[in-house]
């Protein structure tokens, strides 16, 4: 698989693997040896298609999926030091500590340091390569994530970081602070969800999207690589519901997988890949074969008129 460099440092698969499903459920039921039987065959056909970089949040599953990873691993007998391993921090779920607990973000020095050390002991490892500020928090002091930041860069427990869900705004906000660059910025993009394009295409149209504020654009100037969570949209964005917006969507995508012999999927993370961002697609399927068919995406190569074709049929509606 070809390569490409996030914030143009570190060395990275093109596609990266999401490890979200590797745990199973989303309760508190104990890792199931079926779960880590299906794991160890999907981070296999991951590690064989060429992908080096693993994805994680210390909310999957509730933890299980970076359990999970790390028995992967062992089982694999895998060296960490040839993969590149991500976490988010931030989330934290309802009725967590106290039953009363709401649903929010927490971007606090303390919660960041013990929440790595949670994800480095199921990880099994002694550093992250990359970790991530999962959600924006609104109650966020700046100076806090920049402490937090600097104590575990010094101490080697992280070596880069990054944002997810982050707009231009509260991007420039956390700069002013850290002393660490942003190499990433992991956002919601498929052939379904759009928004992150469309804010160029609805520019002095009278419209708003998500991203209309330049966020794309921002994260180039800045050589802030754009991860793309969802690009396969759980099957959507190659078609999968009874909507004439889908069915057209559905019929373009298997015209060019056809032609190009390919998987519909491959077609849907090839549209990404060839946007002049660079954008790093997460793809999240435990599926051996379909990792491998959507992988195939790293050899195809779409024009100008083919993928606007796909962004058309995507956004369901044409071009101002």
């Amino acid at each position: 698989m070809k390569t490409m460099a996030l914030g143009g440092s570190v060395v990275s698969s093109r596609i990266a693997y999401g490890c979200m499903p590797l745990g199973g459920s989303w309760d508190h039921s104990p890792i199931a040896p079926a779960n880590v039987t299906k794991a160890v065959k999907a981070v296999r056909a991951a590690i064989d298609s060429g992908i080096n970089f693993y994805d994680h949040a210390d909310i999957y599953c509730r933890g299980k999926s970076e359990t999970i990873f790390s028995q992967v691993l062992s089982e694999l007998k895998h060296r960490r030091d040839t993969l590149i391993l991500q976490s988010k921090v931030g989330i934290m779920f309802a009725g967590d500590p106290a039953p009363t607990s709401p649903q929010r973000f927490d971007f606090s020095y303390d919660h960041i340091i013990s929440s790595i050390e949670k994800t480095l002991k199921r990880l099994q490892t002694d550093y992250l390569d990359i970790y991530l500020l999962h959600r924006p928090d609104s109650l966020v002091e700046p100076m806090e994530v920049a402490k937090a930041f600097d104590e575990l860069h010094r101490a080697g427990k992280v070596r880069h970081f990054g944002v997810s869900n982050h707009n231009r705004e509260h991007i420039e906000l956390l700069k002013r602070y850290l002393n660490q660059p942003i190499l990433v910025n992991q956002v919601e993009v498929s052939l379904v969800h759009t928004h992150l394009f469309d804010a160029g295409v609805v520019t002095n149209q009278g419209k708003t999207s998500y991203g209309a504020d330049g966020t794309l654009d921002y994260c180039r100037l800045n050589n802030i690589t754009i991860q793309a969570w969802g690009p396969v949209a759980s099957g959507r964005a190659v078609g999968g519901t009874d909507s004439p917006r889908s069915i057209e969507l559905a019929r373009v995508v298997g015209e060019i997988a056809s032609k190009k012999g390919v998987s519909k999927e491959a077609i849907a993370v090839a549209w990404l890949l060839r946007h002049p961002a660079k954008i790093q697609p997460i793809i999240g399927s435990t599926d051996p074969a379909r990792i491998s068919a959507i992988c195939h995406a790293d050899k195809v190569e779409l024009n100008r008129e083919e993928w606007y074709t796909l962004y058309t049929a995507g956004r369901g509606e044409r071009l101002p």
